[in-house]
């Protein structure tokens, strides 16, 4: 990152003086912070509707009992195991007749429904105490109430990890953004790397300066909610 291009490719090891230059470079031949920008609102929102969506369908699956659930649930299951590659025609055309098209809503919508995520959440909520929540109804509780007042709360390590895990996979997404966002303002931080990679004489202290911005993310909210990481990885349950 802080060599040229040119001392990249003779194999140079040594500390370069280019560092503020690549990130020059990388300011004013392309729009980063809105790139930047876009890749956050993507991930954000996607997370943040993993986790309501995820999380639901999970402690529905596991609370409420009857004959076809876990026929259900292993039909979802089954879904794990199908490329990308087999469904990525099929939800091209069906954003295309919603509209949706070179929309970052249209590349969220697509991406909150993780069958891995509601796998995750379930196991998860099996460590629940099923006594807590009929007390809650005896009381009056409604569902909604029971879920984000009790449910909620003390589950934050498992929701922790799966919001790490959604936020990589948004983040680091790159082949469904690259046919859905085809307009150069609508583009993430990893379709710029991507495009600075593919360049005819690539420079790669710029692409390396733009892997930095793409990183700290990442790092940030891993180091933010790590805490809770290991714990939600293992279903232990913070109360």
């Amino acid at each position: 990152m802080t060599n040229t291009a040119a001392d990249v490719i003779k194999g140079k090891m040594t500390f370069g003086n280019q560092l503020s230059n690549n990130f020059k470079v990388l300011l004013t031949s392309y729009d980063l912070v809105r790139i930047f920008l876009n890749s956050v609102k993507i991930s954000v929102l996607t997370v943040i509707g993993t986790l309501i969506i995820s999380s639901m369908a999970a402690y529905g699956f596991e609370i409420y009992r009857s004959k076809k659930r876990e026929i259900i649930y292993g039909i979802m299951l089954v879904t794990m195991m199908i490329p990308f590659a087999a469904l990525m025609i099929p939800l091209f055309r069906l954003i295309v007749n919603l509209g949706l098209l070179d929309t970052h809503f249209g590349l969220i919508i697509t991406s909150i429904a993780s069958g891995f995520i509601i796998f995750f959440f379930r196991q998860s909520f099996k460590s629940l105490t099923k006594e807590t929540i009929e007390a809650a109804r005896v009381d009056g509780a409604g569902e909604f109430r029971i879920f984000f007042s009790i449910v909620v709360p003390s589950m934050k390590s498992t929701y922790a990890a799966a919001a790490i895990y959604s936020f990589m996979t948004s983040w680091n997404s790159y082949l469904w953004p690259l046919i859905m966002l085809q307009s150069d303002k609508q583009k993430t931080m990893i379709l710029l790397i991507s495009k600075l990679a593919s360049a005819y004489f690539p420079n790669y202290g710029v692409i390396m300066a733009a892997i930095v911005v793409a990183t700290l993310p990442m790092i940030i909210i891993f180091f933010a909610l790590q805490r809770y990481f290991v714990q939600g990885l293992t279903g232990a349950v913070k109360q």
